[in-house]
């Protein structure tokens, strides 16, 4: 048995990794890559786990809203042009603003934005981590979701979730 698993060390060392090393010797994190079609899976994994997040907080679930998710695309396609995570558009728009051009007339309650290379997840979680995105993706209020991003050429992805309440709500549990 010694032997099988001295084998598969000598065998595993010399295996080849195309991945790059840190200094520490381990391989450098690799870019979050969303492939053509992947588009709605990501979508959903971001809904239902926001769904889940909100369920475990005894919070009414959230519905993806086309007028949101098309702010959220717009401002993400924006910031990687300004090359910064913010919450002005590059004309001077705010989420508000943004959300009411892409028709949406419900209440606006919110706006979360990163740049990063990790996946939705990842970036869900660090969300969750700041007080002040977490109010965002926690607000009683919220119905309706829009999330999008846009992804660079070299992996780079901006990432955008805004919250809404439908038009007419004016809150608690419906």
């Amino acid at each position: 048995m010694m032997i099988f698993g001295l084998v598969g060390t000598a065998v595993s060392a010399c295996a080849t990794t195309n991945r790059p090393l840190g200094p520490d010797g381990f391989p450098l994190p690799t870019a979050y890559i969303i492939a053509p079609g992947e588009e709605a899976t990501v979508k959903f994994r971001m809904l239902d786990s926001v769904n889940a997040l909100r369920q475990a907080g005894r919070l009414a679930p959230v519905a993806l809203d086309a007028q949101l998710n098309a702010a959220a695309a717009t401002h993400a396609r924006d910031m990687s042009i300004q090359n910064r995570p913010w919450l002005f558009g590059a004309d001077g728009s705010s989420p508000v603003l943004r959300a009411r051009r892409a028709g949406f007339e419900g209440r606006f309650l919110g706006e979360t934005m990163s740049e990063s290379y990790e996946s939705e997840i990842a970036t869900l979680t660090a969300w969750m981590n700041d007080e002040r995105t977490r109010a965002v993706i926690m607000d009683p209020d919220a119905r309706l979701m829009g999330f999008s991003w846009f992804q660079e050429s070299a992996g780079k992805l901006w990432w955008v979730l805004n919250m809404g309440a439908a038009p007419g709500f004016t809150g608690g549990f419906s």
